[in-house]
């Protein structure tokens, strides 16, 4: 995805009607919601073992906030999980269409079988991701103590510590997703690619809006790389596993080391 980022305009003008924008996001979710439906008359088992509701869901805002309520359930109550879930999917299209492309991007780019359906059920990275974009929901409309709350739960769940206040585009890859540390001010753009153990973080030096790290579209992050303080990382831009990122990275370019340093281009 990075080299496609470092050929194509980061700006795009004329994207079409909101009715061509959407029906992507209607796709995905008829083909989801189709897979899993054929996985369940196939694997009767799967539902029962995963926890999930024995109702089927009515559309894939609701399969979606089932499924997440079911990977978080430990000490907290699904049915309110379920139920925050639902209301932040079927309140903000705009994050449950992100959501949906998260999910097909990540059976995409996975290279496992199963497709939509698995993906979403056994993804404990899609999980983290639809759980900080439902706290992050609830975030925005200034129910800050739910956001937080939420944000616990599924940080316990997900072994994640992401801000509900960080600000994710959509077609994430967090792959795996343990050890995911993201602070409050961090953005994310589109098509990024995440790999464990990553840390947006900030340097205990810097204060405001821009305290930790801003990803361009197309970027690619490595296993453990550590990103710290306000920083720039251009679009289709590669961190290596491993790294420490105390500076901005120009697009399209392959920084690796501690303290990182440009290593060449992208790809």
């Amino acid at each position: 995805m990075y080299r496609e980022h470092c050929v194509m305009t980061e700006v795009r003008n004329g994207r079409g009607s909101m009715e061509q924008q959407e029906r992507p996001y209607q796709t995905i979710a008829e083909r989801l919601l189709a897979e899993v439906a054929d996985l369940y008359r196939l694997k009767l088992d799967i539902p029962t073992l995963l926890g999930l509701s024995p109702i089927e869901p009515g559309d894939a805002a609701d399969l979606l906030a089932d499924v997440l309520a079911s990977a978080a359930t430990g000490q907290s109550d699904a049915a309110r999980l379920r139920y925050h879930a639902m209301e932040a999917f079927k309140a903000d299209a705009e994050s449950f269409g992100a959501a949906l492309v998260d999910i097909e991007t990540t059976a995409r780019k996975n290279f496992e079988p199963g497709g939509l359906s698995a993906t979403l059920l056994y993804s404990r990275g899609v999980h983290a991701v639809l759980a900080h974009r439902v706290a992050h929901f609830y975030w925005t409309t200034d129910e800050r103590d739910l956001a937080l709350a939420l944000k616990a739960v599924f940080g316990r769940a997900f072994s994640t510590d992401i801000h509900p206040a960080a600000r994710f585009g959509k077609g994430i890859w967090l792959d795996h997703g343990l050890g995911f540390v993201v602070g409050e001010t961090a953005i994310i753009g589109d098509d990024v690619s995440i790999w464990h153990g990553v840390t947006l973080g900030s340097t205990l030096k810097d204060s405001g809006e821009r305290r930790h790290p801003r990803l361009g579209s197309g970027v690619t992050v490595g296993a453990d790389a550590v990103l710290l303080g306000g920083i720039d990382v251009g679009a289709g831009a590669v961190i290596a596993a491993g790294s420490v990122v105390l500076k901005p990275v120009p697009k399209c370019t392959t920084v690796a080391g501690i303290p990182a340093r440009v290593v060449g281009e992208a790809g």
